[in-house]
């Protein structure tokens, strides 16, 4: 219950912490984005360990724990949120919502070939899913008219850049696919603790890894110009991404991954409602996109749900049953 409990906050925050930051990127720069929303996580994950007595854990990390827990870090908090900063800027935060899918699959793959874990007939039919489903929304459907003209440049109907999009989403799908497999085999132990103190040593390792970035020539002078209003959608997809990593952190602590992950999947549909509330006029809605976005969802689902908890809870015929018990190897 519980472990359920947190992946949703963390698929509501996550949906909500997309949105604000489209809102942001509309006048701001991406590199802004991220500089603001990374560091804003470190303090409230040192707030979280002070009860949880997490800089103990910390000191007893192993330093293959520290490091496989900062390689994620960096590859997840900054080239991931970097990726899909930039595409959200690009087309919108629903149409790279379906394409970031993509990640499940990478971590299945690499979960067959790293972790040996079994390949079985769902988990297919989910990559089949997942694959479709961004297809769909290659071709939107052509939004209405406004009856209203509009006034200023910030109130113009939003076209996409697709090429740039999709690019910028399958490298994010990328680092958010590689990341929990490192998590994974950073963890020795299990519980909401550890989460929080692992969570804080990939926060950290990225924030230093993106301070490092900021020292080339002509980087930091890119938030000399931002404005106060830019500034607050960072900050607010700051705290409230930072808030669903630290959910989802406890929840894997807690949970079977099998409960938390079709539940964080829920964020793509929280995402198009927060998007109709925050950018209305800068993402693209629509009969394909929905429907892209439902297809992909059930495709995630099936990736994350084990066949032997599927045939426990389900009472299936012996031809069905059958196929759903093969696994390679």
């Amino acid at each position: 219950m519980l472990g359920g409990l947190l992946s949703l906050l963390s698929a509501v925050t996550f949906a909500y912490a997309n949105a604000s930051m489209r809102r942001g990127v509309l006048t701001g720069t991406v590199l802004q984005a991220v500089g603001i929303s990374l560091p804003v996580a470190l303090p409230i994950f040192v707030i979280a360990m002070l009860p949880t007595g997490g800089f103990g854990i910390l000191a007893a990390f192993s330093g293959r724990s520290w490091l496989l827990l900062a390689i994620a870090g960096v590859i997840h908090f900054a080239w991931g949120r970097y990726c899909n900063y930039r595409a959200t800027k690009a087309m919108g935060a629903n149409l790279v919502a379906p394409v970031q899918q993509y990640s499940l699959v990478i971590t299945l793959v690499l979960a067959v070939l790293w972790l040996r874990e079994p390949l079985t007939l769902l988990r297919i039919v989910g990559i089949a899913l997942v694959i479709a489903g961004p297809g769909l929304t290659l071709r939107p459907d052509k939004p209405a008219q406004s009856e209203v003209v509009p006034e200023t440049p910030s109130e113009t109907t939003f076209i996409p850049q697709y090429a740039e999009g999709y690019m910028y989403s399958l490298l994010s799908a990328i680092g958010f696919g590689l990341s929990p497999i490192l998590i994974g085999m950073a963890f020795e132990k299990k519980g909401i603790a550890v989460g929080i103190a692992g969570g804080f040593v990939s926060y950290l390792a990225a924030t230093l890894a993106l301070a490092l970035t900021l020292l080339l020539p002509g980087k930091w002078s890119d938030f000399r110009d931002i404005d106060r209003s830019t500034m607050k959608w960072f900050v607010f997809s700051g705290i409230a991404v930072c808030l669903s990593q630290m959910t989802r952190y406890m929840a894997l602590a807690v949970a079977p991954v099998s409960v938390v992950s079709p539940i964080q999947r829920l964020s793509i549909v929280f995402r198009i409602y927060f998007s109709w509330w925050l950018n209305p006029k800068h993402e693209v809605f629509g009969s394909r996109v929905v429907a892209g976005t439902i297809i992909s969802l059930i495709g995630a689902v099936a990736l994350s749900v084990s066949t032997d908890d599927l045939t426990h809870m389900l009472t299936l015929p012996a031809w069905l049953a059958g196929p759903l018990a093969w696994h390679w190897p």
